[in-house]
């Protein structure tokens, strides 16, 4: 019985050993890579700069100007239909956005910069209310605001020493 159990020890041992032995030639799969820190998200795309093109001047001449003298023209009675109130709510909303290209083109300087984007901002604000007015077709707010609007512009030109003067419906 004694040989027996010692063979059935060494035949044991002997599988083992062999079944241990031959998983060496298996193919051994390849180890993982090491746990690294997660690959940073790849930097947002800048926002363009805002970058001022045009001369002020040309702004002024180019696009508040014609656009005023339309709504002066369009305002000076009550429109009759929905295509001219329509189109004099896009000329003050013009306006309006040039106060916005205004505030790329402040002067140098603390006291005139925050002169002139103060005033950039309410020839914006003023634009925008004779726009609102235009859009719900009411006559006699938008002729305030065309006012309004004059009184802005001109303001403006005196702290700044531009001789031009813009008068409302020929006033």
């Amino acid at each position: 019985m004694r040989k027996i159990r010692n063979t059935a020890v060494a035949l044991a041992f002997g599988l083992f050993a062999s079944v241990s032995h031959s998983q060496s030639f298996l193919p051994q799969p390849k180890p993982l890579p090491p746990v690294t820190e997660r690959a940073a998200a790849p930097a947002p795309t800048p926002m363009p700069r805002l970058e001022a093109i045009a001369e002020t001047r040309l702004l002024m001449e180019g696009l508040n100007l014609p656009n005023f003298n339309g709504l002066n023209k369009k305002l000076a009675e009550k429109p009759a239909d929905a295509a001219t109130w329509a189109f004099a709510r896009g000329q003050a909303l013009i306006i309006a956005e040039t106060g916005n290209l205004l505030m790329m083109r402040p002067p140098k300087g603390k006291p005139a910069h925050e002169a002139w984007m103060a005033a950039a901002t309410e020839l914006r604000g003023e634009a925008a209310k004779l726009a609102r007015a235009a859009g719900e077709k009411d006559y006699s707010t938008a002729i305030a605001a065309m006012a309004k609007l004059a009184n802005t512009c001109n303001r403006c030109h005196e702290k700044f020493g531009e001789k031009t003067r813009l008068v409302p419906f020929g006033q």
